[in-house]
């Protein structure tokens, strides 16, 4: 990154450089009220306001930050003095919130997808970086421990040129409110939810490669899906061919019977050898996260530590080593930019496992 030197700062800046950074949050759902509960306790955040049309929802935030306030609308949360907005919103209202919110000049910290499709996602990012402002987005799986050690032997070349790739997300189970399966509002299925990780994880390890060629078959229920059908994909199956020849092979899926509640896992073939850690069972109490290994078994509905690790021999450290850190990837972010400070903020938004995990012990 190109050096700029830092420049005296006046009027408004001042005060958002100088003081606590103040955040609303925009959804506060399971996701959305886990990293609010992990702000707050981080104490690194003034949590000014929430909302969210659930009302239990609210009440649940109200127990984490008291001193927030119930807001009845999104447009009411922005007229707020804030310096950052953390958005947890159903897909459908990810761009539009985010551009909202640059207009006002804050901060974003999204939930994926940042957009339904590349149109969507190309505005926020030019609206970003027309604002001068920060744009994280919640592309957490590439910052476990096993993707970290598969991209450093990839793009080390220790394993020679990778010639093929194969990541598969299975979840024995689908997501829990309606908006997921109304393609007007999520965009998609499978694809959309789990996906998404899988073609971050292929191009970032890969170094972000042209891709020249796409085969893909959507399926509900096993019935091969038409192009633009309304219903949404349960299982997905993507062909991916690079400029340099390299095939990646990717497969998703809700409610697959996998012997367990998620098999997640990320193959890449080289010349010499090939880049995967391979399985270790895990059983948590996180999400559709994967920790050292990418096969997951474990409730994988409520937050809570890790209970047990280490079927073949892992123990408690190498646990706490792979337990999740949160995943925001810089989109833009000049040096000189008064609001420069809410970075590390937003690298804390989902460390509440890690955290939880390391008390367990």
């Amino acid at each position: 990154m190109t050096e700029i030197a830092w420049q005296p700062l006046t009027g408004p800046a001042v005060r958002a450089a100088a003081s606590t950074p103040r955040l609303g949050f925009a959804g506060v759902g399971w996701i959305g009220r886990n990293r609010l509960q992990s702000l707050a306790e981080s104490a690194a955040v003034d949590i000014v306001a929430v909302t969210d049309p659930d009302e239990s929802c609210v009440r649940a935030c109200h127990e984490i930050a008291p001193a927030a306030r119930a807001l009845e609308s999104f447009e009411d949360l922005l007229a707020q003095d804030l310096d950052a907005l953390v958005i947890a919103t159903p897909s459908a209202l990810h761009a539009q919130q985010c551009l909202a919110a640059f207009q006002r000049g804050l901060a974003v910290f999204c939930q994926k997808p940042l957009g339904r499709n590349a149109a969507e996602v190309r505005s926020v990012v030019e609206a970003a970086r027309r604002a001068d402002r920060l744009l994280g987005v919640d592309l957490s799986y590439r910052w476990t421990r096993a993707a970290s050690l598969a991209r450093n032997a990839v793009r080390a070349d220790r394993i020679g040129r990778v010639f093929h790739a194969e990541l598969i997300f299975h979840n024995a189970y689908g997501p829990g409110k309606p908006w997921f399966y109304d393609r007007r509002l999520a965009g998609g299925g499978c694809v959309i939810d789990l996906g998404v990780h899988l073609v971050d994880l292929a191009l970032w390890t890969l170094g972000f490669p042209q891709i020249v060629e796409t085969r893909s078959r959507l399926y509900n229920k096993g019935v091969l899906l038409k192009c633009n059908s309304a219903v949404v994909e349960d299982f997905a199956t993507a062909q991916l061919l690079t400029d340099d020849h390299a095939g990646i092979a990717l497969q998703c899926s809700w409610n697959l019977h996998a012997g367990c509640e998620a098999v997640i896992a990320a193959r890449f073939y080289g010349a010499r050898r090939r880049a995967h850690r391979e399985c270790q069972r895990l059983v948590l109490r996180l999400p559709r996260v994967p920790l050292q290994g990418h096969e997951i078994r474990g409730p994988g509905r409520a937050a809570g530590p890790l209970v047990r690790a280490g079927r073949r021999g892992m123990g408690p450290q190498a646990a706490e080593e792979s337990a999740v850190r949160s995943g925001s990837r810089r989109t833009h972010c000049r040096r000189g930019s008064p609001r420069r400070h809410l970075w590390p903020i937003f690298n804390k938004l989902v460390k509440r496992e890690t955290a939880e995990a390391r008390s367990s012990r």
